[in-house]
């Protein structure tokens, strides 16, 4: 062998070395495992993220994310109770599959195992809900709905089927409907915003009319009060009028009194101090003076005469008057 054919060799040698260690080695990216198929069978231990090295030409991996992912399902076709067939553009799963389960659900369902557990099941899912609703629930009263829907039934299932794979959210866009139902649906929300508009406006006619009727009532009620308090001054006025003029009635009579037995105490002792004289022409002197008076004098002096005219001759029946 010279040389020429010695270079060739170590050339084709150094060559398929570098195609078996191309070959043979891989990197799993971070939130990924890597699972092994060799022959057709899977391997019982997956590789985590980093460089590895497999038979070449004999062993083959799948890559399998571990970390949140979405998967879009585009396009869904929907038929309603009523037979109105409409689509919708695109619904989006958010998903987990757990580290733990990545071998048990790549065995059952394969590397591609979102297919046949959402993928799938969101077709059925959704026509299982859009033939037990009307249009109506379905474009309008029940979509906010939907996506709920959708999440329990597919998590309900994936429980059973596939434990480890978790469904954190689905979103759905607005179904396509056809062109004259949507134009029916528009001039339908465009009567419903009319009716809101005219229901907030008489709610609002009606809460300024209560306003006007509060006010109102208020403004009565501030009249009457007003009226009571004057009609209580007023009463208290009165009151206090009649009370001090019972007082100056009280003390009036309280000044004649003592004027009366002042002018009595002085005439009866003038009286006694001349008894033994002239008691006789004192006697009809009094007597005369207390019957000349008139009838509208004050009680108070006739008493006072009378009483005069008594003390002066108690003992002449002819002096009592």
């Amino acid at each position: 062998m010279n040389m020429t054919q010695a270079r060739v060799l170590v050339a084709a040698v150094v060559g398929l070395v570098v195609v078996l260690l191309y070959a043979s080695i891989h990197k799993i990216e971070e939130g990924h495992l890597a699972v092994y198929y060799r022959g057709g069978a899977l391997l019982t231990s997956p590789s985590g993220p980093g460089y590895h090295i497999m038979l070449p030409f004999i062993t083959t991996f799948r890559s399998v994310q571990t970390t949140l992912q979405t998967d879009e399902v585009k396009n869904v076709p929907c038929g309603t109770s009523g037979g109105v067939m409409i689509y919708i553009d695109r619904i989006e799963v958010v998903n987990m599959l757990a580290p733990c389960a990545v071998f048990d659900i790549v065995r059952n369902y394969t590397a591609d195992y979102d297919k046949t557990l959402i993928f799938n099941k969101i077709h059925h899912e959704l026509n299982q809900f859009c033939s037990a609703h009307t249009l109506q629930e379905v474009y309008i009263e029940l979509f906010d709905q939907i996506d709920e829907n959708l999440k329990q039934a597919l998590q309900k299932d994936l429980n059973i089927m596939a434990p480890g794979l978790t469904i954190q959210a689905v979103r759905v866009t607005k179904p396509k409907i056809p062109e004259a139902i949507r134009r029916n649906f528009e001039l339908m929300e465009a009567e419903k915003t009319k009716l809101l508009i005219a229901a907030q406006k008489q709610k609002v006619v009606e809460k300024e009319a209560e306003t006007e009727r509060k006010k109102a009532v208020i403004e009565a009620e501030k009249i009457a009060q007003v009226a009571k308090i004057r009609f209580q001054q007023k009463v208290m006025e009165k009151e206090t009028e009649k009370r001090i003029s019972e007082i100056e009635d009280a003390a009036f009579l309280a000044r004649e009194k003592a004027k009366a037995d002042a002018e009595y105490y002085a005439a009866h002792k003038y009286a006694t101090s001349n008894k033994g004289t002239t008691v006789l022409h004192y006697c009809l002197w009094s007597f005369s003076i207390a019957r000349s008076f008139p009838t509208q004098r004050s009680l108070i002096q006739d008493t006072f005469w009378i009483k005069i005219a008594a003390s002066a001759c108690p003992s002449l029946p002819h002096c009592q008057p």
